[in-house]
């Protein structure tokens, strides 16, 4: 059983206990069945984790009210709880629920009102998936090398390049993409586009695999024209809506991984606690308790800088860059660490196929990397730590 300490932090209120009790009791009794057939029906699963999360009516949390969601505004801490408590309780729940919220993030934060009721009611309601696409194949942690542009031709768009890496590539409904439109060089020309799946000139050129099962995609757009409706924001502020949407759902990563951290600590104290060795248990060699110890204490520091990032965003500033870095960073980094000891410490049933440690440690990898790889937050910390120190010379 996860140590539910936190839950009793300053940083959260009582409606967010109330909902992690909610969404751990819900993942408790429908994840199993939802994800029995993931290898054998990959979309089809991530498309009914998405309608089941509806029905039970966790999609509101990714939208704003105004979108039809559940609160006036997106609440960090409550996307959080539920990416931590569905990533203990299964990879592929988390992955479906976070990218209801990436992938109309842009609108959420930046949509007009008619782009908020048409795009963001299906998404809280579970019945239309998203999907967010900004990576290419030459541009990923740098933005501003993107070259997929859009030429303005009358009341429309006219989209040409490829985008890569993109989750729910295949499935989703509709796609929030950046583009370059050339209202300045580097970042300063990008725009945000709202692209619907079967738009002409729209295709997925390629499924990709990975380690751990996600529906990932590449994207090609070949003189696909789009209304001038489905630009999101202004011309030319693409990069900002990118950098303003990952300022948000960035500390979710590190929910997530958190969240995947405490489902390998729980997995291994059962473990030690009952593996007969040398005349009594695993737990009770001192090298195997120092492993703890470090697991442990990985846990609840990523905990600690997950809901400070959270609750600086809900609270306290608009901008969270410092702090939702750290708490990806910290979190990401210590899960990998946390459950590769997890692993050591099942031995030969660590890296059995279908063990939920062995699961664990595919899962997680993906985490160090996308959003901002682990390098990226690294440079990000430290030209803040600069940044402060200059302003305060």
């Amino acid at each position: 059983m996860s140590d539910k300490s936190y839950l009793q932090w300053p940083f959260l209120e009582p409606q967010h206990r109330q909902l992690e009790a909610a969404i751990d009791d819900w993942a408790r009794q429908k994840v199993p069945a939802l994800v029995a057939h993931e290898h054998e029906d990959l979309d089809g699963t991530c498309i009914g984790l998405v309608r089941a999360l509806g029905e039970a009516g966790f999609t509101r949390y990714a939208v704003p009210a105004s979108g039809g969601g559940k609160l006036e505004k997106l609440d960090v801490r409550s996307l959080c709880l539920i990416r931590e408590t569905l990533g203990r309780h299964h990879a592929l729940a988390d992955f479906a629920f976070a990218m209801q919220g990436l992938g109309s993030g842009p609108i959420s934060l930046f949509g007009s009102p008619e782009q908020q009721q048409r795009f963001l009611q299906p998404v809280a309601a579970g019945t239309a998936v998203a999907a967010f696409a900004l990576s290419e194949p030459e541009a990923g942690s740098d933005v501003a090398a993107m070259t997929c542009e859009a030429v303005e031709d009358g009341d429309s768009y006219i989209i040409n390049g490829d985008k890569t890496w993109i989750s729910n590539g295949g499935i989703a409904d509709f796609y929030t993409v950046f583009v370059r439109t050339g209202e300045a060089p580097g970042a300063r020309g990008i725009s945000c586009f709202i692209v619907e799946a079967g738009t002409p000139g729209f295709e997925i050129t390629e499924r990709i695999e990975l380690i751990a099962p996600h529906p990932l995609a590449a994207l090609r757009f070949t003189d696909c024209r789009i209304p001038r409706a489905n630009l999101v924001g202004e011309p030319g502020r693409g990069f900002g809506i990118a950098m303003a949407t990952l300022d948000v759902f960035r500390s979710t990563v590190a929910a997530a991984a958190l969240g995947m951290a405490r489902r390998a600590m729980d997995e291994t104290l059962a473990h030690v606690r009952q593996r007969k060795l040398f005349g009594g248990t695993l737990s009770d060699l001192q090298l195997v308790q120092g492993k703890l110890s470090d697991m442990a204490l990985a846990v609840d520091s990523s905990a600690l800088l997950v809901y400070r990032s959270a609750w600086t965003k809900d609270c306290v500033a608009d901008r969270v860059t410092r702090e939702a870095a750290m708490a990806k960073l910290q979190a990401t980094e210590s899960a990998q660490q946390v459950i590769d000891a997890a692993v050591q410490l099942h031995g030969g049933k660590g890296v059995t196929k279908g063990n939920i440690v062995e699961s664990l440690y595919r899962d997680i990898r993906a985490l160090r990397i996308y959003e901002g790889a682990s390098e990226v937050q690294q440079t990000i910390i430290a030209r803040q730590a600069l940044a402060a120190f200059m302003a305060e010379a």
